[in-house]
């Protein structure tokens, strides 16, 4: 283990940071294959009903905003060793989380149109994979705050996970090359293994090799006592659970961030499931033809990274918020201009969708600053012996989350109200003007949500009161 640290060191790396990023890696590798084809999959492949996929999803909801809190309370007041270090959450959680990614990729027999089986694997998929992310992904945003105080150094620990996106994002563009955009489903099974086997060595590296400073306190023993609230209380009591909760959700900034972040995790949602779809019926293949599409998908997913990578002076001079903010004014431009403009303009409708879902994956990315800084101004304004971490990002996700469920249920029941399912089921057979009518309220759904959902969000990020971070000392003294 040294001499890896010295041969990370001899090649001007950062050994903390590089293992930090190592799982940002390896999720990323599967998260953007997943969030990209589960819907196509189960809506165009597997045949599910609407029915079944609405359950399937508002299950995934409720699942997906409780098990944040409640892996994130565990990871903070759990005197058991794989969830109290953050290190060995990931080391021990990493194999599971890969195999459940495989879950959606291998139906469990041939599915009829609308089987109810199709309905059952959706839910499992969705709640097993959601449930082994939160424990991994949970306990790598706590190592966010807790490795560095330091505004430069999480500023390094932001461009190292840029890098470590950009690499795993490639995976929806060679997925979408190798496979022809899910055709050829069988070569699609097979890389879908093998970038599960690829993100699970990338994520055991953190485990192995990730450094907090916090992780000793984790690992003393019951009895060395402490004065801090949390830990004078059993972990299964509801009553510390709750006051601890109610602290996290008295900070105002804690409660403006996540309005802002609500719609950014809906409209993140709405790109990620359904640009595939939009592009297919908006954009004829004459113009854009199956490879176009898919290197199209692909800088969707791979030029958020190179955008944040390329402001880094920027992060460093004027901070955050007001990057983030101007991301919200330029969304709302552009989509002003795309509805302006109509459907009729394929190739700037294709950019339009591409820089959509780089503008918003790009700003999502940032979000790790300003949850870190209002877990520094929790840990001050309780005078708490180690930072709340897991449990204010868990909370944020209790709120922020049930965003990935409602875009798709939303947007499908939209669509099916003007024949999206009876599009499927005639395979493409419908009458000119049916078809016509669902491309234009797919078009309408392109341009006017990311409208709306962005000046929503002006308004709830406005008056957000940490601007300059960027310009302070470190909040406290990194050990």
């Amino acid at each position: 283990m040294g001499r890896i640290r010295h041969l990370i060191i001899i090649c001007g790396l950062n050994p903390v940071a590089l293992a930090y990023a190592m799982t940002t890696l390896g999720s990323t590798m599967i998260n953007s294959i997943f969030s990209f084809y589960y819907v196509k999959l189960f809506l165009n492949k597997y045949k599910i009903s609407e029915g079944a996929f609405q359950q399937s999803q508002v299950m995934y909801m409720v699942w997906n905003a409780i098990n944040d809190p409640l892996f994130g309370y565990l990871q903070d007041n759990s005197r058991v060793a794989f969830c109290s270090q953050r290190r060995l959450s990931i080391l021990y959680g990493a194999p599971f989380y890969s195999l459940s990614f495989l879950i959606a990729w291998f139906p469990w027999r041939s599915y009829a149109p609308n089987d109810w089986l199709s309905g059952l694997h959706l839910m499992v998929a969705l709640c097993v994979f959601d449930a082994m992310l939160t424990f991994v992904l949970l306990a790598q945003c706590a190592l966010f705050a807790e490795i560095s105080s330091h505004h430069q150094n999480r500023l390094r620990l932001v461009k190292y996970n840029q890098v470590a996106s950009l690499i795993g994002s490639s995976s929806v563009l060679f997925c979408g090359m190798l496979s022809n955009n899910m055709e050829d489903f069988g070569a699609f099974q097979t890389f879908t293994v093998f970038i599960a086997v690829i993100s699970c060595g990338c994520m055991l590296y953190t485990g192995i090799h990730i450094e907090s400073r916090f992780e000793n306190k984790a690992s003393e023993p019951e009895d060395t006592g402490c004065d801090d609230q949390t830990c004078q209380q059993s972990v299964f009591s509801m009553s510390p659970l709750t006051t601890l909760m109610w602290q996290i959700l008295a900070n105002r900034d804690f409660q403006l961030f996540v309005i802002m972040n609500f719609f950014q995790v809906f409209i993140l949602a709405f790109f990620s499931n359904f640009t595939m779809i939009f592009a297919e019926h908006l954009i004829p293949p004459d113009v854009l033809p199956s490879l176009a599409k898919s290197i199209m998908y692909g800088a969707g997913f791979i030029c958020p990274q190179l955008l944040v990578l390329s402001c880094q002076s920027l992060l460093h001079g004027i901070g955050y918020y007001r990057i983030i903010l101007f991301t919200f004014y330029l969304e709302a431009a552009m989509a002003a201009i795309m509805l302006i403009l109509g459907p009729q303009h394929y190739y700037f409708l294709a950019f339009f969708l591409t820089i959509n879902m780089v503008m918003i994956q790009a700003s999502f990315s940032l979000f790790g600053l300003p949850l870190a800084d209002i877990i520094d101004t929790d840990l001050q304004r309780h005078s708490r012996s180690s930072p709340l971490s897991s449990m204010v990002f868990g909370t944020n996700a209790l709120f922020t989350k049930p965003g990935q469920s409602l875009a798709p249920m939303i947007v499908l029941s939209v669509l099916n109200q003007f024949g999206y399912e009876q599009l499927k089921e005639e395979g493409g057979n419908s009458s000119p003007s049916a078809l016509a009518s669902l491309h234009n309220v797919m078009f309408y759904l392109v341009c006017l949500v990311p409208l709306c959902v962005a000046c929503v969000q002006v308004l709830a990020w406005k008056p957000f009161s940490i601007r300059n971070s960027h310009t302070v000392d470190a909040k406290y003294i990194d050990n």
